[in-house]
């Protein structure tokens, strides 16, 4: 199979934060996740120092927390003050124990040691906009007032100044603790999007958008809450999942189409609720999970309820996980005019690219490299590859390519080019026309579960190489 690749109109220019993650209090992201006192790599705070060191590559923008559907009942006060203080609390959004041993200083003071930005959640749930207000007094406050006396007293004295909040998590989902409609959600998002930005006006609001795109609400509910919070918020958030319980493999790597779907049909309701609303700002997109989920629940296992750390949706991802990831991160990078914030879900432990054993050893998965990959050459300008390629019909969807694409030119001048075959028994042969000179060229590709560099033959004018069945690749030109 033959493919012809041009890259040269520009997208826009990729946001960095479009290289995000996520940490709940959920299974064991967190306990035995990246905090773990006692095991033998772990800091004075008790974080796991093996497992900084894998994700300090991924070279991370921000980390969103605390949730997720636990942010829905979390009160944020249980996680301050002396630890032997706070209380031990039954968790309802997974049925395990919270003993709230990490709270709000401990994750801002760990973001700062690995080196990324916070984006954090208030309770839109159980919580009221008075108490988000009191989260981000705490968190960002400068003045002699209650709670940013009691963070300087809790041993931190400058305001954290964090910038990034998300008002609630999936608010329209049956799952959620204190389910909203859509006005009802719409309503309290909206005042309290006033409190916050009144309290810190340089910070950026991130309203609940539908859980996912099968959801009945999906499309009406945005436009619900657009008409109510668009003056006040500036993203709207994007969830999306993928699986493949059927073994139906070419759909499963057809399914970033979907994304793709997704994200223009928000952004036009964004653009809509602007025009209807004589508005003076754009509502950008913040596609705050998005991942591959599904092995735990094939496999049928139920760990014990009511404990810490219970070890639920760990997947053990194959050699086909990558791929839809990887897709799915070029789908971002296409549509980097409109998404401007992303984080993969999650990030240890739980859907997640890194494994721990209690006491042992950290690992990665086989979805790490692309994402690493796509964070380190990813940043610069996208722009919108023409792939002319052969195209497959499957169960979801009709003209599927065979060849996936996004294209970043970076700052320093290189091309970087992140490509998925989604031919299970034929290579593609892929020519890159070139319309400006590069030194030199080189090919890396995963199949399987290790990168392996391919070869690429280069000229001034073009890039050609081959790009093996059921693959993700990275072509960079210097």
């Amino acid at each position: 199979m033959k493919a012809t690749i041009r890259c040269t109109r520009p997208i826009s220019r990729v946001d960095e934060r479009l290289f995000s993650s996520f940490i709940e209090h959920m299974g064991r992201a967190v306990y035995t996740g990246i905090y773990e006192p006692g095991h033998p790599t772990a800091d004075e705070a008790g974080f796991r120092q093996d497992v900084a060191d894998l994700i300090r590559p991924l070279q991370l923008s921000h980390i969103r927390y605390p949730g997720g559907n636990f942010l829905s009942g979390y009160r944020w006060q249980d996680g301050i003050g002396p630890k032997e203080r706070r209380p031990v609390r039954p968790e309802l959004a997974w049925f395990a124990i919270e003993p709230n041993e990490v709270g709000t200083d401990e994750f801002l003071q760990w973001c700062e040691r690995v080196g990324v930005q916070p984006m954090l959640g208030v309770n839109l749930g159980t919580g009221t906009p008075q108490d988000a207000a009191d989260l981000l007094e705490y968190v960002n406050g400068a003045l002699p007032t209650h709670y940013a006396d009691l963070r300087r007293k809790n041993g931190h004295e400058a305001p954290y100044g964090v910038k990034l909040w998300c008002l609630g998590n999936e608010m329209d989902g049956p799952w959620q603790i204190c389910m909203k409609t859509a006005e009802e959600y719409g309503r309290i998002a909206c005042e309290t999007a006033k409190m916050l930005k009144w309290l810190d006006p340089t910070v950026e609001l991130v309203a609940c958008g539908s859980s996912f795109r099968d959801m009945p609400s999906f499309g009406s509910w945005e436009k619900t809450v657009l008409r109510h919070c668009y003056p006040y918020i500036d993203y709207i958030s994007l969830h999306q999942y993928y699986t493949n319980e059927d073994g139906d493999i070419p759909s499963f790597l057809a399914r970033s189409l979907e994304m793709e779907d997704s994200i223009r049909e928000i952004a036009a309701l964004c653009d809509e609720a602007k025009a209807e609303q004589h508005g003076d700002h754009d509502v950008a997109l913040s596609f705050d999970e998005w991942n591959v989920w599904y092995h735990f629940r094939v496999s049928g296992k139920d760990p014990e309820k009511w404990t810490v750390a219970r070890p639920i949706e760990e997947e053990d991802y194959d050699d086909v996980d990558p791929l839809v990831t990887g897709a799915m991160m070029n789908t971002l990078l296409r549509n980097a005019d409109r998404v401007k914030i992303a984080c993969l879900a999650q990030l240890v432990n739980v859907i997640a690219p890194i494994m721990t054993e209690p006491g042992g050893r950290a690992w990665v998965q086989t979805i790490y490299e692309p994402f690493r990959c796509a964070s380190v050459y990813g940043r610069g300008v996208s722009l919108a590859p023409e792939v002319e390629v052969e195209s497959y019909d499957c169960a979801i969807r009709k003209a599927v390519p065979y060849l996936d694409c996004a294209a970043v030119q970076g700052d320093d001048g290189s091309l970087n080019l992140f490509l998925v075959n989604r031919s299970a028994d034929e290579p593609i042969e892929a020519a890159l026309s070139l319309n400006r000179g590069y030194a030199a060229a080189s090919l890396q590709t995963l199949r399987g579960t290790a990168l392996a560099a391919l070869p690429c033959t280069f000229s001034p004018a073009s890039a050609a190489f081959t790009l093996p069945p059921r693959s993700w690749s990275m072509l960079r030109l210097n």
